[in-house]
């Protein structure tokens, strides 16, 4: 538990003199931090108004125009997701709970309830909610202190990734055995980098390719940003290495820079001896950069596309095992050589393709180290999976799994603890957007700790979670 300390009285003369404020970190309080996560609901709903701005991207989810609409049933289950809650059962739990229903923006309907609504969003609800998700990015956008607002504008990058979800029981639709065995969904994000907020999500079966709805996911990460960006970049890795993805990018004018898979061909062209100019990167030791001579054959010509080549020298007694992704990162033969002591370095290689400019050497260092901070995303997804809503996937039916993984990837960046709030460049930004302190004072949850009173494991089975 966290605790403030203030003005203190001198000895002397018995005056309050100012000090600067402490926190001291004590144990958790387990009356307090089971709850704590509900503040980070109801305060961005009071100031961003996160319910109206979902229900007018929603819609009717229901004949009769009473009881729980769309929008408020995602606050309520991010409330009790965020107070510990992974499964439909909890927000039974979280109705036991007659003081936190006080401090919830929605009081908490019942597990049977919120199935049958989950279970009535369509495509054109699920639409809805990044449509929402737009408004109250535009709505923080607002609140913002002009330095930060204008910073935000001047560049947005987007980043897509897919990240596999185990879950558990056969009759989860769509499920599928991924390469490890275990038994998966996936899912596919849209991140803005630098507001680090998500801006679009998609569950897909655990065996799909991420490549097939890649440009969905972009053109709804676009709409998703606030007018007046005035330029988009984006990131994606070697899992979305296609040809019309760069052709998707360059229409929509917008810069990429895509990971490479390392064919023969590739690994090849930046074995060459003495054809390019190295340079050194920026925080990697023992890491050179190059432009390198190589295009896949079905990616658009004579757009100004270019390879970068990263090598870094790895010594011979630290190749990695033969189960570890980054030993594909080096040459066979290489690594034979090493195996056989006639060599005592190796060299492991990544590569990136570009439209962007790296004319000069500090450019093209820079537009590496930039790619090489895609890296958001993926704590994004890990808070996803193990901390909020795509933890459990708790339904059987894909709707509303779909309905909690689209309100999940949208509280991920509220999570108590969570780094995925919009950050203030300056020391007036926190004056400006009172949205933003929510995440900073609330505790997290530790593992284990009472989520509140009761069980009702009847519910669970009635609502087949």
């Amino acid at each position: 538990m966290a605790i403030l300390r203030g003005k203190r009285k001198t000895p002397n003369t018995g005056k309050k003199r100012h000090r600067a404020r402490r926190v001291r970190i004590g144990p958790p309080d387990p009356r307090l931090t089971p709850a704590a996560g509900i503040e980070a609901v109801s305060e961005p709903d009071r100031v961003l108004g996160l319910s109206t701005a979902l229900e007018a991207g929603i819609g009717s989810v229901k004949q009769r125009n009473r009881g729980l609409t769309g929008g408020e049933l995602l606050l309520s289950m991010a409330s009790a997701q965020l107070a510990g809650e992974g499964f439909f059962v909890g927000l039974d739990r979280r109705r036991q709970d007659l003081a936190g229903q006080q401090l919830e923006p929605v009081p908490a309907p019942a597990s049977t309830t919120a199935y049958g609504i989950a279970k009535r969003f369509g495509p054109e609800q699920l639409t809805g909610i990044e449509t929402g998700i737009g408004n109250i990015n535009t709505t923080m956008l607002g609140l913002l202190h002009p330095v930060r607002r204008n910073s935000l504008l001047k560049t947005a990058t987007i980043d897509g990734d897919g990240t596999d979800i185990e879950v558990y029981g056969r009759s989860k639709e769509k499920s599928a055995h991924a390469y490890t065995g275990a038994l998966t969904l996936r899912s596919h994000i849209g991140f803005w980098a630098e507001a680090r907020i998500p801006l679009a999500a998609e569950l897909m079966g655990g065996t799909q390719d991420p490549r097939s709805n890649a440009l969905e996911i972009l053109d709804r990460s676009i709409a998703g940003l606030p007018p007046g960006v005035a330029k988009i970049r984006c990131r994606w890795d070697a899992g979305y290495f296609a040809g019309n993805l760069a052709k998707a990018c360059l229409e929509r004018n917008v810069e990429f820079s895509i990971g490479a898979k390392r064919t023969g061909k590739v690994m090849a062209a930046a074995a060459s001896l003495g054809c390019y100019t190295w340079s050194p990167s920026i925080g990697m030791e023992n890491t050179e950069l190059a432009v390198i001579d190589y295009l896949p054959g079905n990616w658009p010509k004579d757009e100004n596309i270019i390879c970068i080549a990263r090598r870094t020298r790895v010594a011979a007694g630290k190749i990695p095992t033969t189960r570890a992704r980054k030993r594909h990162t080096i040459a066979k033969h290489q690594i034979a050589l090493s195996l056989e002591g006639r060599i005592d370095e190796v060299d492991s290689y990544s590569f990136i393709l570009t439209n962007m400019d790296v004319s000069t050497e500090e450019k093209l260092a820079e537009v590496e180290y930039w790619y090489r901070h895609r890296t958001d995303i993926e704590e994004l997804n890990k808070n996803a999976k193990h901390g909020t809503a795509m933890r459990h996937l708790p339904s059987s039916s894909f709707q509303p799994i779909v309905c909690g993984c689209g309100r999940g990837c949208w509280d991920a960046r509220s999570r108590p603890g969570s780094k995925k709030s919009p950050e203030p460049t300056t020391a007036t930004d926190s004056d400006a957007a009172p949205s933003k302190q929510y995440a900073e004072n609330s505790l997290r949850s530790p593992p284990g700790s009472p989520a509140g009173p009761g069980s009702r494991t009847c519910a669970c089975r009635r609502a087949k979670t």
